[in-house]
Order: C-alpha cells, then structure tokens, then sequence
C-alpha cells in the first residue's frame, strides 16, 4: 500500500526547537536529480507552497512539493543525534542502495 511519507515526533521536536512554525516556515523534503546514487535529498526550511502534501505535528509543518511525493512513498523523515553530528534523515523503502552520506540514492 502507498503511503504518504510519515514524520517522526523526534523530527517535529527539533523543528519547534529550531522555531520554523515561528518563521513562518516548514521543513521541505525534496528529491533531485544528482549526487553519487542517482537522486539526492533536499532538506531545507521553505514556505509552503498551495500544491505541496502538508504534514502537520506539535504545531509544526513537513512539506513535500507532488515531483518528490511518489519517491518518497511509504518513508519516514526523522532527526538523529550522533557523535558525528545531528542532521534530519530520510528512511526509505523506495531506496535500492544509498551512499555513505545519507544524502544519495538509487531506485
């Protein structure tokens, strides 16, 4: 079954900490064409936009704009904290291989 992506309340956590609702912004997740797998992730914070899928949580939004939407089917945008750093991260079933930065993907 294809579902839209899912946002952790970890992910939404740190954008209230960030203060995005704040500034009138949301995270957006998209995907491009390019980096070393084929595809990349493009995770910034934007204006939403009318034709974006909105995800709503702890009064904080996710945006995916409809071009990304099917590459992103049935995964889940969370936050992880590590020695190395904290960053947002995509898991996703779609993804047949990624590379070692987390960023880059093929399907």
């Amino acid at each position: 079954m294809n579902l839209p992506p899912q946002v952790t309340p970890r992910a939404f956590e740190r954008l209230a900490e960030i203060g995005a609702a704040d500034q009138g912004k949301a995270l957006r997740v998209a995907v491009e064409g390019g980096g070393c797998s084929g595809f990349q992730y493009e995770i910034d914070l934007d204006t939403p936009k009318d034709d974006d899928l909105v995800l709503e949580g702890a009064g904080q939004r996710v945006v995916v704009d409809a071009i990304s939407l099917p590459f992103l089917t049935n995964a889940v945008i969370d936050f992880s904290e590590e020695l190395i750093g904290a960053r947002f991260v995509i898991e996703n079933p779609n993804a047949t291989s990624a590379c070692g930065c987390g960023t880059s993907f093929s399907m």
